[in-house]
């Protein structure tokens, strides 16, 4: 008699991509001469405004001792966090995210979620990520129950973004970064913000195994280096 193999919902896990990633904090006029080089150069992100910029808003889940805060600080090589994501004021299309970092190369899975269902995280209802099997949900899962992972802190901010298929480079500027504690309110585009970006913006490269001379070329900004910097952590600085 024929044994039946077992059926199983889960999914395969994503393949490992890793990307490389430099970012520098960059003042109003590095900003001008900068983006003034790049749109001659690349085109915008399809997805943003006649402008070429898109408002990008996060919620950040860190544990009870914010093991995420604490391992970005202290400079940890292999770590991880966690976020859901919206992008203008479309809360329609949502998706949960995982942010990992191993050995200076960055990668990211994703899963899109309802409406209903980030409403339902944030009640703390987070049963319906065992429901369809996708690896990524049964991790946040497990992570909730075993990590006690929460919702932390709101993040926003507005993006140009710029693209360079060789290399599937992506180069971004993030400027008027904000936050908010009132994490409940995360899908009210509306939610009432403090500004913490002293009056600084974020210039970010991500590329693949190489970055072509021409997008080099185009981020130069004097007496500027790479440095290690999270959105989400100087939005913490505030408490």
């Amino acid at each position: 008699m024929m044994m039946e193999t077992p059926v199983t919902t889960i999914k395969e896990k994503p393949p490992l991509k890793l990307r490389h990633e430099l970012k520098h904090r960059i003042s109003y006029s590095d900003d001008q001469a900068v983006t003034h080089r790049l749109r001659k150069l690349f085109r915008h992100d399809a997805n943003a405004d006649s402008h070429g910029i898109y408002r990008v808003s996060s919620l950040y889940f860190d544990t009870p001792y914010d093991k995420a805060l604490r391992q970005k600080i202290d400079g940890v090589d292999c770590r991880e966090k966690f976020r859901i994501r919206y992008y203008g004021l479309d809360t329609s299309f949502l998706r949960l995210e995982k942010k990992f970092k191993i050995r200076g190369l960055c990668g990211k899975h994703s899963l899109k979620l309802t409406e209903g269902q980030v409403r339902d995280l944030l009640h703390g209802n987070a049963e319906f990520l065992l429901k369809d099997g996708h690896p990524l949900g049964i991790e946040f899962y497990s992570k909730i129950r075993g990590q006690l992972l929460a919702p932390t802190a709101v993040v926003t901010y507005e993006r140009e973004a710029f693209l360079y298929e060789p290399g599937n480079v992506r180069v971004t500027v993030d400027r008027n970064l904000r936050a908010a504690s009132d994490w409940m309110h995360f899908l009210d585009p509306g939610l009432l913000h403090f500004p913490v970006s002293d009056g600084l913006a974020v210039l970010e490269v991500k590329y693949d195994a190489f970055l072509p001379e021409i997008v080099a070329m185009a981020v130069q900004v004097p007496n500027r280096q790479a440095a290690a910097y999270s959105k989400y952590a100087i939005c913490r600085r505030y408490d």
